[in-house]
């Protein structure tokens, strides 16, 4: 590195290096925000998602329809809307597959009485959150992580905007599926635009 001492002292040198600093402070005050909670030890693993088993074949039935096409994810959410999460009224539900295997659900739902429903409800069935200090978080962003030998549910709650995700993931998958919705699209020729 070659610093220079006149002109404008030693920092001139490290002009070069504000927008890695700027985003460095960034990252750290967004670190303040994010307070992950540790994963609990699922209790109930239900190996799969109401009654549906992971790596069930899935398709287009009378009760769901296919909502998003991709070449090896698809999606499917039920005709009559979402069911309920235990005693939550849900915005939306939808049921992925890796391959055709069922891997994955993604629940939406807003508002902070329903969000602590939900949290009360996984508790009952899942197994109690730890009360550590530290692991619960209170922060703008909440999340909490229940796992099992087969499942893992990640529950992320953003209190500013006052909506929540559920994620109920077959774990041996979740790992290929996040890479397989990163991945370029084939007829893109590998960019990524």
């Amino acid at each position: 590195m070659n610093f220079r001492i006149h002109g404008g002292g030693i920092l001139c040198g490290l002009a070069r290096f504000r927008p890695a600093l700027a985003f460095l402070i960034l990252f750290w005050h967004l670190s303040l925000l994010v307070q992950p909670a540790g994963a609990v030890p699922m209790v109930n693993d239900p190996k799969g998602f109401e009654g549906i088993p992971w790596g069930a074949e899935f398709s287009e039935t009378p009760e769901f329809i296919l909502v998003e096409d991709g070449a090896r994810i698809k999606g499917y959410e039920l005709k009559q809307g979402p069911p309920p999460l235990g005693p939550v009224k849900v915005d939306s539900m939808r049921f992925l597959t890796l391959n055709g295997g069922f891997a994955r659900v993604v629940i939406r739902y807003h508002g902070r009485a329903s969000h602590d429903q939900i949290v009360s409800y996984f508790q009952s069935r899942y197994g109690p959150l730890d009360r550590t200090p530290g692991q619960i978080t209170k922060g703008a962003v909440q999340q909490l992580n229940w796992q099992g030998d087969e499942s893992d549910i990640v529950l992320t709650y953003e209190s500013l905007s006052d909506r929540g995700i559920i994620f109920f993931e077959h774990r041996p998958s979740a790992l290929k599926f996040s890479e397989e919705m990163m991945a370029p699209e084939p007829d893109l020729g590998g960019a990524t635009y």
